[in-house]
């Protein structure tokens, strides 16, 4: 088994990293997957987003308690290479988990904690996907002393939601005593946004990275391939000639940018865009000077996400 601690400081490092391009977003409000994860970050892709659940667990007398009501999130982390999901209960006992695949070890890592009690070692359940159910253990005596395990099972999973059981079983499975079952919905406005609303959010994003003078940001926002057709100079063409030349700016700090999308057309794949931007910029002497300008876009959906390929501007004289 692998130290639970050990897992807690190794996420917690890298997401004190800062925001990937596969963390939660305003056009992707549960993150996604990245390519570069272990496949099995798919297992639960059908889970993520927020779900209305009934949680039921069973009394010390065998009897099953008065059912609790709780919202149930899954979203991914690290940079789409875990899954991070909280539980908030009507009881107020909330609870959490951080999943991750090991490829090592070819089993899913699940770190437990809980706001019922402290939790200053994080229990620890292990497993994979099996047919169409995700099956996880973690090592548990019986009250009479008999070794077995808690066993998780995710089941009946659908984009409509899922249900859950928590069972005691024996080492050899012949025996097994349910504690805990949950049936999940899945809330249907919470699905990601539209094509429209992730284009209108990553033109917000846009003016954001601008604003920080984050060029790196600025240049992930455009296709590998793309070109941008700023006043009065030829075609700019690529990565690095797009980071160059938004990079290469002097003697003035921007103080206001914001776009303003008239019209956005999707066409499978690709979709077009036109509006107006305006902004303001403090120059280095103290001065203000405010903008605007018009302006089309050609976006194309790369890896499920939208990126400009054809950005076109001018300015409008004030």
């Amino acid at each position: 088994m692998i130290r639970p601690m050990f897992f807690l400081f190794f996420f917690a490092s890298l997401i004190s990293w800062g925001q990937g391009e596969y963390e939660p977003s305003d056009a992707y409000p549960f993150g996604r997957p990245n390519p570069k994860a272990p496949k099995e970050i798919l297992d639960f892709e059908p889970l993520i987003g927020i779900c209305d659940c009934i949680s039921t667990t069973r009394n010390k007398d065998k009897s099953w308690a008065p059912s609790n009501k709780m919202t149930w999130e899954f979203k991914y982390i690290m940079d789409g290479m875990g899954v991070q999901d909280q539980t908030i209960k009507e009881d107020g006992k909330h609870s959490g988990s951080i999943r991750q695949f090991i490829a090592d070890s070819s089993k899913w890592y699940v770190h437990y904690y809980s706001s019922a009690g402290p939790t200053p070692v994080l229990l620890a359940w292990e497993g994979n996907k099996k047919d169409d159910k995700i099956i996880l253990y973690n090592e548990q005596k019986a009250p009479n002393g008999t070794d077995g395990f808690f066993k998780i099972n995710f089941y009946d999973i659908s984009p409509d939601g899922f249900k859950w059981l928590g069972e005691w079983v024996n080492t050899n499975e012949t025996f097994s005593y349910p504690t805990w079952k949950i049936e999940c919905t899945k809330r249907k406005n919470n699905a990601k946004l539209s094509n429209e609303q992730q284009i209108r959010a990553a033109a917000k994003a846009f003016s954001g990275s601008y604003l920080k003078k984050d060029y790196e940001a600025i240049a992930k926002s455009y296709t590998m391939d793309a070109k941008i057709f700023p006043n009065n100079t030829p075609i700019i063409a690529g990565y690095e000639a797009i980071k160059k030349r938004w990079s290469g700016s002097s003697g003035y700090t921007p103080i206001e940018h914001k776009i303003v999308p008239e019209e956005i057309v999707i066409l499978g794949d690709t979709a077009h865009d036109y509006g107006h931007y305006r902004g303001k910029n403090k120059n280095d002497d103290g001065t203000e000077i405010s903008y605007k300008g018009k302006y089309v876009v050609i976006w194309k959906k790369v890896n499920n996400q939208w990126k400009m390929y054809l950005d076109i501007w001018n300015r409008i004289k004030e």
